[in-house]
């Protein structure tokens, strides 16, 4: 076998690809496994999305290469939606780069600005790809801790004593996956204020903003945010397009282009298809939100009713696609018990521990199966566990 690149030491494989192998491995024998682990949206698009990408298949120049900049009306499109939802004003032409995804995003701005030894800020717990993409650029990951003592969110102070010479970027998320902490203004003002004086670009990625969520912000909203924040946006939670493959970056005019020059040695424009698609759905406004939380808000009382069987403390204030519970203190750990919940009742749910040793004691289910099947989970758990004490 040819030797691989050094870029991939120390990068394993994304653990989802792993356990939904072993999933389907065991349907395959007749397992039958209920997959509460994914944050990948069941529901359907909005109706005017898809009926937009069925009629522009007859256009002329569908299936030719399109801008690297997306088409203008797409970033006029994420302007307007800027404005209405956050009260941001962000230019269409120089600052918004539409994206293939925003988790190709997190790698595009990893390579554009990470160079060989750079350190990055990471959350612990946080979303693996912001240290992969950070080893992959030959960066070096710096976690900093979240717990749930502080809210889960940084202490700013704490790391403000530290030594941040060699700190170039922070990645942050809020709402926060997996705990589905919520932003607040104040939070915003103080990464605002310490990207400014440490000179670190501030990385917030928010593709949660609109999910059971009443308040969505925007770092952008931030006064002097644009110069040292660049913010990510997608339509895989909030309009159900995940495997669309549709995000946004913001930022400064400067840093746009940065990561442009590097995004065109990538790929070579979006689908056209799915970019006047994209147009369609963020013309939707609250109304859209409004009927797809009703939905979240009902499977989310069927989770918090699982995560009571199982003995884990919750928030109910948590935004987001999940909801992030700690396993009773006598338990080994949570990857132990999610083992156990798999083999006894055939139920996934994912153990915290993938998101960073802070997640260690704690389960994380996803919203994204419909009621039918919540209930189906909660049957099995409970009718397995029972029989077990019986």
């Amino acid at each position: 076998m040819i030797e691989l690149s050094n870029r991939l030491d120390g990068v394993g494989t994304y653990y989802f690809a792993n356990k939904l192998a072993q999933i389907r491995e065991m349907n395959s024998n007749g397992d039958s496994v209920i997959n509460l682990g994914i944050g990948s949206p069941d529901l359907p698009p909005p109706t005017q999305v898809k009926e937009k990408l069925i009629g522009v298949l007859s256009d002329l120049d569908v299936n030719q290469y399109q801008s690297y900049r997306s088409l203008p009306e797409l970033r006029e499109a994420f302007a307007k939606w800027y404005q209405s939802h956050f009260n941001t004003s962000l230019d269409p032409k120089t600052e918004l780069l539409p994206l293939i995804g925003s988790k190709e995003g997190i790698m595009h701005i990893s390579m554009t600005f990470i160079s060989e030894g750079d350190e990055v800020l990471v959350p612990n717990p946080g979303y693996p790809a912001y240290a992969a993409c950070c080893k992959l650029a030959g960066g070096k990951i710096r976690p900093y801790p979240l717990n749930a003592e502080n809210g889960w969110i940084p202490d700013i102070e704490e790391l403000s004593k530290e030594d941040l010479d060699g700190v170039k970027l922070m990645w942050v998320n809020y709402p926060h996956m997996p705990t589905g902490t919520r932003a607040t203004k104040e939070l915003f003002e103080k990464l605002v204020a310490f990207g400014r004086k440490r000179n670190i670009l501030i990385c917030h990625d928010n593709p949660y903003a609109f999910i059971l969520n009443e308040e969505p912000l925007s770092i952008l909203e931030t006064e002097g945010a644009k110069e040292f924040c660049l913010e990510l946006s997608s339509l895989s939670k909030c309009y159900n397009m995940a495997g669309w493959r549709v995000g946004c970056l913001a930022g400064s005019e400067s840093n746009i282009n940065a990561v442009l020059k590097f995004k065109s040695n990538m790929d070579s424009g979006m689908f056209k298809g799915i970019q006047e698609a994209a147009i369609a759905a963020l013309a939707h406004g609250q109304d859209w939100f409004e009927q797809l939380n009703e939905q979240y808000k009902q499977r989310r009382k069927l989770a918090w009713k699982i995560m009571d069987f199982l003995g884990c403390q919750y928030d109910k204030e948590g935004a987001g696609l999940f909801v992030w519970g700690r396993i009773p203190k006598h338990l080994a750990g949570a990857e132990n018990y999610s083992e156990e919940i798999l083999h006894k009742s055939r139920v996934f749910i994912t153990p915290g521990m993938i998101f960073g040793s802070q997640g260690n004691c704690y389960l994380r289910i996803s919203l994204c199966s419909p009621v039918d099947v919540f209930e189906l989970a909660f049957e099995r758990i409970s009718h397995a566990f029972n029989k077990e004490k019986k």
